[in-house]
């Protein structure tokens, strides 16, 4: 009995140690990088099925870091996307040190913590999904907890919600009702964002464009446009090596 005692508090020591242990920055990543490329762990979607259902967490993601990503986004939705919270752990495990984006439904403080147990270093808040003053909170409660937050927005009545603090904005280009994706919208709602917002980098959110990137000269033309990431995912998973399709897709930027 004293020994299963032990190991509780020894976990438990490790579980607060992984809380407050210092992350590497999702927002000094993509500033610095000159890819901006967020490349992404997915598995399955909601609107295709699965897309490499024999995925492993632990060889995909340290390929994409090896293969010059500037961070991860990592699935742990399990019913939509057949993630898991423990794909992020084997990802760290593995030997991935760069940011990890915890890509969710955050709708609840809980499912923070979750994120900075398991080596996440920012979080996804989808404004679609949050009223504004539950956004705010969940904003100031994952800062507290050393989360940096991503707010993914897809229409300009969303945009306000740029206003909160989030250290990155998001724009999503496929519509999360009819799933149709139009990367112009990033371009449409990427000038809004900046007049609300300013240009400078050290105090207004990164611009991530999410969604429907699968050509190289997009990438070009939207970091042309102040975007400084691009989160990337079917067209990497959907090919026989993902961290080589990344390698390959670099090359061509």
């Amino acid at each position: 009995m004293k020994d299963i005692l032990q190991d509780i508090i020894e976990t438990k020591r490790g579980e607060v140690a992984a809380m407050r242990a210092k992350k590497p920055s999702l927002r000094e990543a993509l500033l610095s990088s000159d890819t901006g490329i967020i490349a992404e762990f997915k598995r399955k979607s909601p609107s295709k099925g699965w897309i490499k259902e024999e995925g492993r967490a632990e060889v995909i993601p340290l390929s994409y870091q090896q293969h010059g990503a500037a961070a991860l986004s990592i699935l742990t939705d399990k019913h939509y996307f057949g993630g898991h919270d423990r794909f992020i752990r084997q990802a760290r495990q593995s030997g991935v040190t760069i940011p990890i984006l915890y890509k969710n439904f955050v709708i609840d403080e809980f499912q923070l913590y979750e994120a900075a147990l398991c080596g996440a270093s920012a979080v996804l808040l989808i404004a679609a999904c949050l009223s504004k003053a539950a956004c705010s909170e969940l904003i100031q409660k994952a800062h507290t907890l050393g989360l940096e937050v991503l707010l993914e927005m897809h229409s300009e009545s969303e945009l306000e919600y740029a206003g909160l603090g989030p250290d990155l904005c998001g724009i999503n280009n496929r519509n999360l009702g009819s799933f149709v994706t139009d990367v112009t919208h990033s371009f449409r709602l990427a000038e809004r964002l900046r007049d609300m917002c300013g240009d400078d980098p050290a105090t207004s959110p990164v611009l991530v464009s999410e969604s429907g990137i699968s050509d190289p000269a997009t990438v070009r033309a939207l970091r042309a446009a102040g975007f400084r990431g691009f989160l990337i995912g079917e067209t990497f998973m959907k090919t026989p090596d993902p961290g080589q399709a990344l390698k390959e897709f670099i090359s061509e930027l």
